[in-house]
């Protein structure tokens, strides 16, 4: 870091506080449809927030869940929460009450802020948690529930922040669980600064006039960072909507709103670039596009690029290493890399044995800088594999050249060995993607009738005209090593999803399909 923080740290007060100290109270922070919040409003409705979580029994370290769609009351609660030492956990407010059910009882949270047109599945999945205590509801709560509109009639809306520990957990993330249950990485208040320093500050430079919108929602981390933290931190503009995110949402979005920064994701480009309309959209106020979450295709980079002509930073992070720490950058982007490491952070390219691999072989990515988390929660074993000292082992199969740019291969355990060789689902996801009838695609392993595993498409199409399963096999076979096609082609209307919007691969491996 270029900076070293005080023991005594809340990021509460690093991102919010600070700007209204600053001078900047009565600049527009954040911007929802229309409503309008200064940085002084959106600090008086945190303390609202804070105090009447602390006049409910929530205590400092303990754990309180946000379950808000993308409106204000979302950014109360997270730095209300943080404003009174407590932790932030954020979970999709659209998540069924089974799967609301596993957050109440693996976080332990003591309450959960939840909204009015989703309180009944968070109150159904309720009834058998062990230590909830509340739930505060947004929203015209209905009768008999506890209503945060009507405690906030009662609440100040000053409050003095918490003196947190630079070291204390601050925000739990979640893995995307493509493998089983969702898995929290415990981050601490330092890491959200120092992705600051060496990411907003150091690669984008997030200025006080820029205005940022994201594909994603804030419960994901990449979005909590990129479209709330680092815009406050710059004293820019934030904004955000509830409605869930297509390309007709957000065009209009960016219509309305003239972003200067959009946090895109790859299935929002190929949706963007795809669209009938595209053409007619005008992306002129944006000076930079982010992309990450998943493999941005090459592609999709080109198609983008002759769509909107603006810039497109592709880019690899971990909520384990909170945000991203490998991308392209303004006037050095190499399409088809991550790009580089950014300052600040340290990687290396390691063997099975941990062993660096020379510049140009495929290795295990391994990170080390200021925002390593603490570990996953309950997960003992899984925090001594993945965390090696200092270092974060991050399952990614990574090259690096000479000049330092790094090209992405694949998760280590995605990658298929098919007939001997090593075949990367990216790869042939990416000369799918190429062919004019593929709207989105996704590449597995499945195991055939003898074991063996071979490579299976699962293709979203813009038409399904007789015998395209046998063209696109052929089309793969033309571009690629003939033993890289895919042996099957599945058509589906829509893939299959995680919680955090990433392609669920592991039920397209089950044939969990839709």
């Amino acid at each position: 870091m270029s900076f070293e923080l005080p023991e005594q740290f809340n990021i509460a007060d690093y991102f919010l506080d600070a700007r209204v100290r600053e001078g900047k109270g009565n600049k527009t922070a954040l911007v929802c449809g229309r409503r309008k919040l200064s940085y002084r409003e959106v600090q008086a409705l945190a303390n609202r927030f804070g105090n009447v979580l602390a006049g409910l029994g929530v205590r400092p370290e303990e754990r309180v869940i946000i379950a808000l769609p993308d409106i204000p009351e979302w950014v109360g609660a997270f730095f209300g929460i943080l404003k009174i030492g407590a932790v932030v956990v954020m979970v999709n407010p659209q998540l069924k009450p089974d799967e609301i059910a596993y957050f109440y009882d693996y976080t332990g949270a003591s309450l959960a802020i939840v909204h009015v047109e989703t309180h009944g599945a968070f109150a159904e999945a309720a009834r058998g948690a062990k230590r909830l205590r509340n739930l505060l509801v947004v929203g015209k709560a209905p009768e008999g529930t506890l209503s945060f509109s009507a405690e906030a009639l009662r609440a100040s809306d000053r409050l003095e922040t918490y003196p947190s520990h630079r070291d204390d957990a601050a925000i739990w993330l979640f893995s995307g669980g493509t493998t089983g249950r969702p898995k929290a990485v415990v981050q601490t208040h330092t890491s959200f600064a120092n992705t600051a320093d060496c990411y907003a500050k150091g690669i984008v430079d997030y200025r006080e006039e820029d205005i940022v919108i994201s594909v994603p929602k804030l419960y994901f981390g990449y979005a909590t960072g990129w479209n709330l933290l680092f815009s406050f931190w710059a004293g820019g503009t934030s904004v955000i909507f509830p409605e869930r995110c297509t390309a007709d949402v957000l065009f209009e979005q960016i219509k309305a709103h003239r972003p200067t920064i959009l946090v895109n994701v790859p299935t929002m480009v190929n949706q963007m670039v795809s669209h009938p309309k595209a053409s007619e959209q005008d992306l002129s106020c944006l000076r930079l596009s982010t992309s990450a979450s998943e493999a941005l295709p090459v592609e999709l980079y080109q198609r983008w690029k002759k769509a909107f002509g603006v810039e497109l930073l592709d880019g690899l992070g971990t909520a384990e290493m909170w945000g991203i720490f490998i991308t392209n950058r303004l006037g050095d982007v190499r399409p088809g890399t991550l790009g580089r490491v950014v300052e600040g952070f340290e990687i290396k390219v390691c063997d099975e044995s941990g062993n660096e691999v020379p510049p140009g072989e495929t290795g295990t990515l391994w990170v080390r800088g200021n925002s390593l988390a603490i570990g996953y929660w309950r997960q003992r074993e899984k925090t001594r594999s993945a965390f090696r000292g200092e270092w974060y082992v991050t399952g990614d199969l990574v090259s690096r050249d000479e000049a330092g740019y790094v090209t992405f291969s694949g998760r280590g355990d995605e990658l298929l060995k098919v007939g001997g060789k090593w075949l990367s689902p990216a790869e042939v996801e990416n000369c799918l993607l190429q062919h004019p009838a593929v709207k989105e695609c996704a590449v597995v392993g499945v195991k055939d009738a003898a074991g063996l595993v071979k490579p299976h498409a699962y293709v979203v199409a813009r038409e399904k005209p007789q015998g395209l399963g046998e063209v696109l096999k052929g089309f793969v076979r033309e571009k690629l090593q003939p033993y890289k096609y895919p042996r099957e082609v599945v058509f589906l209307d829509v893939l299959p999803r995680t919680h955090l919007g990433k392609v669920d691969r592991a039920r397209l491996r089950r044939g969990e399909i839709l």
